[in-house]
């Protein structure tokens, strides 16, 4: 039976190693775990290989804004289940979560049973979404129409978004990502487009709706 390839992406070492312990312990088959500890590094891990079985994906990573991360993964690597952990266990996370794409949702507050449990199950095909006691209210307009054009991005036209978001100037990206400032102008340009915004404040916002479990 061919080994597992499950990537835990965390930016905190002490949940990334209760994971690992987690899974190491729990699953039947061999499991070769990979760990990332922001969205350019789970980018880095995800192009590595192209048989990844499975991403266990923090909602608060560094580069990512909200669910962008999990966005960001649907849009590139569809093929590749996404299960959303996090300490945020509220109603309308699970939802946006589900809603956003994610196969299932892991309260950092669960047992390892309880984590063995819901990774078996997107293994295997199934989703696993822990009870809830309330409802949200379903995703906005908006916020789906932010979702379809983030997805569509491209992994440096996300980068180039999230430092615009960030006040940065053309020139200054161009400088932290060692490209010329015609490369980000045009980066600028294709994502304008894909998210039907024609400035940087419209983008900015729009990407800020990714952050906000409200609908």
């Amino acid at each position: 039976m061919a080994a597992l390839h499950i990537l835990i992406a965390d930016d905190h070492p002490l949940f990334r190693s209760a994971l690992h312990q987690a899974l190491s312990r729990g699953l039947e088959e061999e499991a070769q775990l990979a760990e990332a500890e922001s969205i350019a590094q789970l980018e880095e891990r995800l192009n590595e290989r192209s048989d990844w079985d499975l991403v266990l994906l923090d909602l608060n990573m560094p580069g990512a804004r909200g669910f962008s991360g999990l966005v960001l993964l649907r849009g590139q690597f569809p093929h590749v289940p996404v299960v959303m952990i996090s300490a945020q266990e509220e109603a309308a996370v699970v939802q946006r979560a589900r809603e956003f794409g994610a196969s299932g949702f892991i309260p950092k507050s669960s047992s390892l049973e309880a984590i063995q449990q819901a990774v078996r199950a997107v293994l295997d095909g199934e989703v696993y979404w822990p009870e809830v006691t309330d409802t949200a209210p379903a995703l906005s307009a908006e916020a789906r129409a932010a979702s379809e054009g983030l997805a569509s991005l491209t992994p440096q036209q996300f980068r180039v978004l999230s430092m615009v978001c960030e006040g940065l100037l053309n020139k200054q990206i161009a400088y932290e990502l060692n490209v010329s400032e015609a490369t980000i102008k045009a980066h600028v340009t294709a994502i304008f487009r894909k998210l039907n915004v024609r400035t940087r404040t419209q983008a900015a916002l729009l990407l800020q709706q990714l952050e906000q479990v409200e609908g």
